[in-house]
């Protein structure tokens, strides 16, 4: 017997309560700078010293943290439901817990890629610095998405979700374009679950849908729990 089909989308609150600071502070910036400085292909042809530093920053970060019990949950969800984790963040947390299916949006810390074939990509944990090449000598860079580039995972996450017998939502704002058009996959009866502590989706904008006022720490173990009963 097959097992229900359901797919989680996770963005910042996600993984915030882990120790990982979000990348956007309250005034826009991005832990000082403006975007376009270190999130886009601009701002790393103005000033790739800049920007790899910023994502080193972020990468040994992610190396001093650990999954948190919302991340530990999701896993739990595996013994009982087939389950995709759809996923704005560029962590690894929900692999480090133990999730085995999960799909980044925006690309991920731990990988890095050559600036000339985007097919080219390394595991990589150290920082990255001017002179880090690939095999045939040109400069690697994150493995990130940046503000003006395509999102390469969105058609593998729209098909995911447009499977989805239920769809949970944790830790994101819904306001992010292209990963809130997501929502827009599941049929009008597919139950949606948001999680987060400061809501701001209307729940009369969907049908079967149940707002979790609660962080992810708190929401998800209990939500999972619900599900698993029934």
């Amino acid at each position: 017997m097959s097992k229900r089909k359901i797919v989680v989308l996770t963005g910042a609150g996600m993984s915030a309560e882990s120790g990982l600071k979000t990348f956007r502070d309250a005034n826009g910036l991005w832990e000082g700078h403006d975007v376009m400085e270190v999130a886009s292909p601009q701002g790393f042809a103005k000033n790739p010293e800049l920007v790899l530093e910023f994502y080193n920053q972020r990468r040994r970060q992610l190396l001093k943290v650990s999954p948190n019990e919302g991340h530990k949950a999701l896993v739990h969800l595996e013994e009982h439901f087939d389950v995709s984790i759809i996923t704005q963040n560029v962590d690894n947390l929900h692999e480090q817990a133990g999730s085995s299916h999960v799909v980044h949006l925006h690309g991920e810390l731990f990988k890095v890629r050559s600036t000339v074939n985007e097919n080219h990509v390394l595991d990589w944990k150290k920082d990255l610095v001017l002179g880090d090449l690939d095999d045939q000598g040109h400069q690697l860079r994150p493995h990130i998405v940046w503000f003006g580039e395509m999102v390469p995972m969105l058609e593998t996450a729209a098909y995911i979700t447009q499977q989805a017998e239920v769809l949970i939502i944790i830790g994101t704002s819904m306001q992010v374009y292209p990963a809130a058009s997501l929502i827009n996959y599941t049929s009008r009866e597919t139950p949606i679950y948001f999680v987060d502590p400061r809501p701001n989706i209307n729940a009369s904008s969907y049908r079967n849908l149940e707002v979790i006022a609660q962080t992810a720490t708190e929401g998800v173990p209990t939500l999972v729990a619900q599900l698993s009963r029934s």
